[in-house]
């Protein structure tokens, strides 16, 4: 069963200012309307892959709907990235494949959303119990009307797709196990240590997309030289397992570099040729 990479949700605080800042770093930026829940409003950056980042913001007065997703202890909303999403073409078969393999997602729940232009879009999508795994995302609506289409996916500093996603992880041989569970035969993980770190990480793909997910190994006081070890060990003491970093795809290598994250509200976003 086909589970591709849909997109990468960063909650950002203020989203008409969000909107300033990533249009500024050369995306073009789409408005996309108020999520059904009525708690929310957002914007999307799509690609030529047919993937997209997704900006979403409490409405004014209002938390954010993805509060509950917060680990344990976590009570901040800071900005950065806070979700991704699989696509599943049908949810009910998705969720059901995965618990004869042992693993629960909750679901389907419903969503939808209604656009600038008053178009109504519906959508269903399974929680799972880890935040190291994925959320799922079904249409109900046609698909093309939910994800950017046209001149939308054309950006100035030469984005054409979501490369790679990485996630930060507790315990990397229990995520590759939940991993296994959700995607059954097609889940075949490249595991290696990775050289000069003190960090362990799985690839395997998501459509043409790859995920990675970065464990930090040994004892915290082996960081000392090891800035990604460290930086993970941070990531994990303040938000917990979830999305640590994004690249996007680029044909010119004079397009590749690191955006500034203070444009990018928080979020990890790099430019790869």
């Amino acid at each position: 069963m086909s589970l591709p990479l849909d997109h990468v949700v960063i909650r950002v605080a203020d989203l008409e200012q969000a909107i300033a800042d990533f249009s500024e770093t050369g995306f073009t930026v789409q408005r996309g309307g108020i999520h059904a829940d009525g708690a929310t409003h957002h914007a999307l950056i799509g690609f030529d892959d047919g993937r997209f980042l997704d900006l979403a913001a409490a409405l004014p007065g209002l938390r954010h709907a993805r509060e509950s997703r917060l680990p344990r202890g976590v009570t901040s909303l800071a900005e950065g990235f806070s979700d991704f999403a699989l696509l599943s073409t049908t949810i009910t078969d998705s969720i059901d494949a995965a618990r004869t393999r042992g693993l629960h997602y909750e679901g389907p729940i419903p969503g939808g959303r209604i656009r600038p232009d008053g178009t109504r879009i519906e959508w269903q999508t399974a929680d799972p119990a880890t935040r190291d795994l994925p959320l799922l995302c079904s249409d109900l609506t046609p698909r093309f009307l939910r994800v950017a289409v046209g001149d939308a996916r054309r950006h100035a500093n030469g984005a054409l797709g979501i490369a790679s996603v990485a996630i930060v992880v507790r315990d990397l041989e229990a995520s590759i196990k939940r991993y296994r569970a959700l995607l059954g035969g097609e889940f075949d993980a490249h595991v290696v240590a990775l050289p000069s770190h003190a960090v362990r990480l799985a690839t395997f793909a998501s459509g043409t997309a790859t995920l990675v997910l970065l464990a930090p190994r040994g004892a915290p006081e082996q960081d000392d030289d090891d800035t990604l070890a460290a930086d993970l060990r941070a990531f994990l003491a303040a938000s917990g397992e979830g999305v640590f970093g994004v690249t996007l795809a680029t044909a010119h290598p004079s397009h590749a570099r690191k955006l500034s994250r203070a444009l990018t509200h928080g979020a990890s976003l790099e430019l790869v040729a």
